[in-house]
């Protein structure tokens, strides 16, 4: 068997770049139950990003704001909104992975930095993906502090209950007309990942729209991510709505995994977040196109969550509205018992829930 180039330990953190830093956290805590644990800005030394790390179970997320005017993530929020920049992966050798894809064709972000304070010392470079997102290599071998250098923990904490949320099952691409297959070709060529299925728009389409969609996953199957291309359809894709208000290709949505999606649903609607809704025909059909399952089909339909069934057992999804004002990346909630696929059988239901906020904001 080759050797694995490019060893991904997991996706180590999310850095979203958001216009305030401060109340985007506040929003993550709160309705997401996130715990605040580290922190950087004008307290910590540095005079020109504000970032607060967020932590539940595996799951890291990272978001930054500019402190002044005409700064590179202030430049990337007025053209995107609030979005992803870095993919952070967690690796044993940063340099290594760095010029292992850089050697196979990648185009460099930043060249390999040293960061040390008190706690050690974390090794981090970066190469470019679509649009103006990055993977960031992240080595913390010897390092034992509490994020990285130039973050200070954060002890006071207010009392935000988790809501179950353990680790980042996927995240899913939206590339412009014409781009999948060389975003495909770069995880596989560059990063050495494989395909592990694929859709066209005859698995994906309802009588408006239309997408294209490639599952690329490392070797070890810690890192998944589908990426997704507008095909031709009567009226305008979610992803072209996408593509239109993000400014570009970018990340669609982050996929938590949960133990428990009927719990930390339930939780989530009781804290204020919003899901798309799907009509309750889908839940009189599907018994039949599911099968046994150990959740009542009755609490499903009254929390708007999606089942589907594959070889290896079913999964349970649900996703959220957009998270910010540009309808551009939401969250999906997952939990799988045992399926390994993405949901393939609750393509059509979902993209005409999508289509019908679509239709309310005037973007079909």
């Amino acid at each position: 068997m080759e050797k694995d180039f490019l060893p991904l330990n997991g996706t180590d953190h999310i850095e979203l770049y958001v216009s305030n830093a401060k109340q985007a956290a506040f929003f993550y805590q709160n309705a997401f139950g996130f715990e605040t644990i580290a922190y950087k800005g004008l307290g910590t030394g540095s005079k020109t990003t504000e970032s607060f790390v967020l932590k539940q179970d595996k799951i890291v997320l990272v978001l930054s704001s500019p402190l002044s005017g005409g700064t590179a993530i202030g430049q990337h929020i007025d053209k995107h909104g609030d979005g992803v920049k870095n993919i952070a992966l967690w690796v044993d050798d940063a340099k290594s992975a760095f010029e292992e894809t850089v050697k196979r064709g990648a185009e460099i972000d930043f060249e390999p930095l040293k960061l040390n304070d008190e706690n050690g010392e974390i090794i981090i470079a970066g190469i470019k993906l679509y649009g103006d997102t990055a993977h960031v290599f992240v080595e913390r071998k010897n390092y034992n502090g509490v994020f990285m250098p130039g973050y200070v923990g954060v002890t006071k904490q207010l009392n935000f209950e988790p809501i179950g949320l353990k680790y980042i099952d996927h995240m899913v691409a939206n590339v412009d007309w014409g781009q999948m297959d060389t975003w495909v070709n770069f995880y596989k060529n560059t990063m050495g990942f494989s395909q592990l299925i694929s859709f066209d728009d005859k698995d994906i389409s309802t009588d408006y729209t239309a997408l294209m969609s490639k599952v690329m996953s490392n070797g070890n199957g810690r890192v998944k991510f589908p990426i997704n291309e507008p095909a031709k359809g009567k009226k305008k894709s979610q992803v072209e709505e996408y593509l239109q208000f993000y400014g570009g290709s970018g990340v669609q949505h982050i996929a938590m995994a949960t133990d428990n999606i009927i719990e930390t649903v339930t939780t989530l609607q009781n804290r204020g977040i919003d899901f798309l809704k799907v009509p309750s025909s889908y839940y009189e059909e599907l018994k039949d196109r599911i099968g046994k399952i150990d959740e009542e089909i009755k609490v499903l339909a009254q929390l708007g969550i999606l089942v589907d069934r594959d070889e290896d057992g079913y999964l349970l999804q649900i996703f959220t509205q957009p998270l910010q004002s540009r309808p551009t990346l939401f969250f999906e909630i997952i939990q799988r018992k045992g399926a390994t696929s993405f949901g393939k059988g609750n393509f059509k239901a979902l993209f005409e829930a999508i289509e019908r906020e679509q239709a309310i904001r005037g973007t079909l």
